[in-house]
């Protein structure tokens, strides 16, 4: 016989490790639960440490306690073992270093890089580097194409953020715009004042089977090694999109044999 409350709080935990800050509202329309049954859920987690409610923001985020019910477990992230295979096959092709990464609350974190396969890779080493939201690509990617309540929770608090590449989120404006071309376009790009200048990368979103943001996936190149930005772009634009749909088709048919 299962006990209903566990079964309740378990599904808000669930849809809450899907975007980094969520509220009441948005679990609501989620996971169809009554509002004061997620309030009062939401205050038992809070006060049992797994959940922190961040008054800046008007919104509730998972604490890092939560990754202790994760500690049986040490098998990859499903996405990162989804887009492995993915990722390796795009390097061996075109020589350029691919990496996928996963948000960490005000930024995202590569977790795998084909960095050791490439023998032309800007970098030495880019696994656990932590990108910025607005200037990197991988970090764009993810922002650009989540929900738009998820975005402006995310954007608010990179408002109070010391770190100058967060700074265009003092301009709603700017960030607006660059959302919009960015989800236009299909792929983000590094900004031009990130450094290094020497290079430049192109990312795009990964989604789950039901069509929300859980990765990006990014490719790194030598600025010098194309006429334009177009140019690279119109070339690995479209490489990119067809291995992230291909990874979404991986990490679901993943999902399901775990499930199963």
């Amino acid at each position: 016989m299962s006990i209903r409350s566990i079964e309740r709080a378990m599904t808000v935990l669930q849809e809450m490790n899907m975007q980094p800050y969520t509220t009441v509202r948005h679990l609501h329309a989620r996971t169809g639960l009554p509002k004061p049954t997620i309030v009062r859920i939401l205050q038992t987690l809070e006060h049992a440490g797994f959940v922190e409610n961040d008054t800046r923001i008007g919104g509730y985020q998972l604490s890092a306690l939560v990754s202790s019910l994760s500690s049986g477990y040490h098998k990859e992230p499903m996405v990162v073992e989804a887009g492995r295979p993915w990722a390796i096959a795009v390097t061996r092709k075109y020589q350029w270093p691919v990496s996928i990464s996963l948000l960490d609350r005000d930024a995202v974190v590569v977790r795998f890089s084909t960095v050791p396969d490439s023998s032309v890779s800007p970098f030495h080493k880019t696994v656990n580097m932590r990108l910025p939201l607005l200037t990197r690509g991988m970090g764009l990617a993810y922002l650009a194409f989540t929900p738009p309540e998820e975005c402006d929770l995310i954007v608010n608090m990179l408002r109070n953020s010391d770190d100058p590449e967060d700074r265009l989120a003092q301009s709603p404006e700017a960030v607006a715009r660059l959302i919009s071309v960015t989800r236009e376009q299909g792929f983000a790009v590094r900004s031009p004042e990130a450094q290094p200048r020497n290079s430049n990368t192109i990312a795009v979103p990964i989604y789950n089977e039901h069509g929300r943001v859980v990765a990006s996936l990014g490719l790194t190149y030598f600025i010098s090694a194309f006429p334009s930005l177009r140019s690279a772009c119109e070339t690995y634009g479209p490489v990119l999109k067809d291995a992230s749909r291909e990874i979404t088709k991986d990490l679901t048919r993943l999902n399901r044999t775990t499930a199963g």
